[in-house]
């Protein structure tokens, strides 16, 4: 066992009187050690309740005969980090998570590893640590939260950031604000929609790292810890078998991922985290590949933020497993999965129980899948659009620009009502670089459709879209401002033209005239000088690579 090196032998008596210290006996020093990673804190309602998750795990260990050792990495709650500057340290966030988990792992030389976890950049940071350590290694997420209910509808978190466009048009007053506010998240766990913590979780199972069904029950049902117990237990297993997550985590098993991610209509943020992830197993995913996907897959699940399904729904329907069951023709079915068992074994008895919320191939919500990758002269290295939460009349958008320097720039002038139908809002200076740190921005998204202009309005920006985001929002343009990307040199009153069905980003400018701009072109002073941000804007690559750090 890998934990040998810190408990057999004359020469490590010093090491077991320590683990000693902590309760151990002869008899439990004998058994695999196992960590258990939890990401706890009580300023993150999707973590808030981990610790009753981690107790479940925990029993589990011990009724099949490991030994348990608890340890926490951060979590940002990137609703509460929203719109401000504290929001450059969310994506930022992933390193540290899966740097944090490398050290406590390899300095006390655990057999293996559960990962507790839920929210939007722990989840990945996590699994980019499970495959850079390649022990056995299993994940089990603590479920979203149920829906509030405002005059007769279903909200949550995307429902309070679309409010505020909504009273800034006069559509709601405060008092109303205020009632919604009250009512929006009325539990614990991950938004209620499939923003993308919700996403991540599905893409987790979907890849084979957390167990079947792990993904879409309610962060307050039984059901949850019953599988917390059941992920305990079964790290046991996989120590005994020493199953690897480099063994589950294939080319073949990213691609189901990617497509269960397509089929649901996920987050536009999964592109970024998948291909960190692969990364750090050594696995290759150009960008080309998820719209390839995308193509062959289609959308077969309405859900919230851009349909009426919430993550309930899902569950209820039959969760990722019947998702896979409808997909099962276009899988790697016999892909590796923490079960041991292969897709095929583990999805075999799926059934899909609503039809209306995972529907046939035969009757998709979309004939293509949830996201589109788009490329042209303003995103030579490709930019990101959630394609399921576009409406039809806005696949094709020509219009004028409206630049800004930065998120606040872009809302100051939305609240203002300084944006005319048929415009399209740049937001620059917000890339992984540029940010630094490539900020979520869901509160323009969210405004422009509560005044009722995401019909009319489309936006574009290095940085990224919340999960939450619907309508015409394309992110992770690449090459970004910062770095002389050509998003950068466009000037208000140029015409962008979008062509989601054929993949297009375009400015309606000669190759001249951009270069021109090119050369009068001069780097924006760094926002952030000094600390973790200033490292990372340094280190970090760009978003068609994942926004991962450059190696040593």
């Amino acid at each position: 066992m890998r934990s040998d090196a810190v408990k057999v032998g004359f020469q490590r008596a010093p090491h077991r009187a320590l683990l000693k210290a902590l309760g151990l006996s002869d008899k439990d020093i004998n058994k695999p050690f196992i960590g258990v990673v939890n990401s706890y804190t009580n300023v993150v309602p999707g973590h808030v309740h981990l610790k009753q998750v981690a107790e479940a795990v925990t029993a589990g260990i011990i009724s099949a005969g490991g030994v348990p050792f608890e340890f926490n990495t951060i979590g940002i709650c990137d609703g509460i980090a929203m719109g401000h500057n504290g929001m450059r340290y969310s994506l930022p966030s992933r390193e540290l998570i899966a740097d944090s988990v490398e050290s406590m792992v390899l300095a006390h030389r655990f057999d293996g590893i559960v990962m507790i976890t839920t929210c939007d950049k722990i989840t990945p940071g996590m699994l980019m640590a499970a495959a850079r350590l390649n022990i056995p290694a299993i994940m089990v997420t603590g479920g979203p939260m149920l829906s509030g209910t405002y005059k007769g509808k279903k909200v949550g978190t995307d429902s309070m950031f679309e409010a505020i466009g909504k009273v800034a048009a006069g559509k709601m007053t405060e008092e109303e604000l205020k009632c919604l506010e009250d009512v929006a998240c009325p539990t614990c766990g991950s938004c209620n929609g499939l923003f993308t913590a919700n996403t991540m979780a599905c893409v987790t199972e979907a890849l084979g790292m957390s167990l079947p069904g792990c993904a879409t029950p309610a962060a307050v049902s039984a059901q949850r810890m019953r599988i917390a117990k059941a992920t305990g237990e079964r790290i046991v297993g996989l120590v005994k078998e020493d199953l690897k997550p480099r063994e589950i985590m294939t080319s073949n098993s990213f691609e189901n991922a990617i497509m269960v991610d397509m089929a649901l209509g996920g987050s536009t943020n999964t592109v970024l985290h998948v291909t960190a992830i692969a990364n750090e197993a050594g696995v290759t995913l150009p960008l080309a590949l998820f719209d390839q996907l995308s193509k062959r897959v289609s959308h077969i699940t309405s859900m919230i933020p851009s349909g009426p399904y919430d993550m309930q729904d899902l569950n209820e329907a039959g969760g990722i497993p019947a998702v896979m069951k409808v997909l099962k023709d276009l899988l790697h079915l016999d892909s590796t999965t923490v079960t041991g068992k292969t897709v095929k074994e583990n999805i075999a008895s799926a059934v899909v129980n609503n039809p209306e919320v995972i529907r046939p191939l035969d009757n998709p919500v979309h004939k293509e899948g949830g996201i589109a990758v788009l490329f042209g002269n303003l995103a030579a290295d490709g930019a990101v659009v959630k394609a399921a939460g576009i409406s039809a009349n806005m696949m094709l958008h020509s219009g004028p620009a409206k630049t800004f320097d930065s998120e606040e720039d872009a809302m100051n002038a939305i609240l203002n009502k300084q944006i005319k139908k048929g415009d399209v809002v740049v937001i620059r200076y917000e890339g992984p670089k540029g940010g630094p740190g490539m900020r979520e921005m869901l509160s323009p998204t969210a405004s422009i459709a509560g005044m009722g202009l995401s019909e009319s309005v489309a936006l574009i920006t290095d940085g990224r879209f919340s999960g939450a985001t619907r309508g015409p929002c394309i992110g992770h343009v690449s090459p970004e401002a910062a770095t002389g990307g050509p998003i950068g040199l466009v000037k208000d009153g140029d015409i962008i033209e979008i062509d989601v069905p054929n993949r297009k980003l375009n400015v309606k400018l000669s190759n001249e005239e951009l270069a021109k701009r090119a050369k009068s072109w001069t780097a924006k002073e760094p926002s952030v000088k000094t600390g973790y941000l200033a490292r990372y804007s340094q280190m970090v690559q760009p978003a068609h690579k994942g926004s991962t750090l450059k190696s040593a």
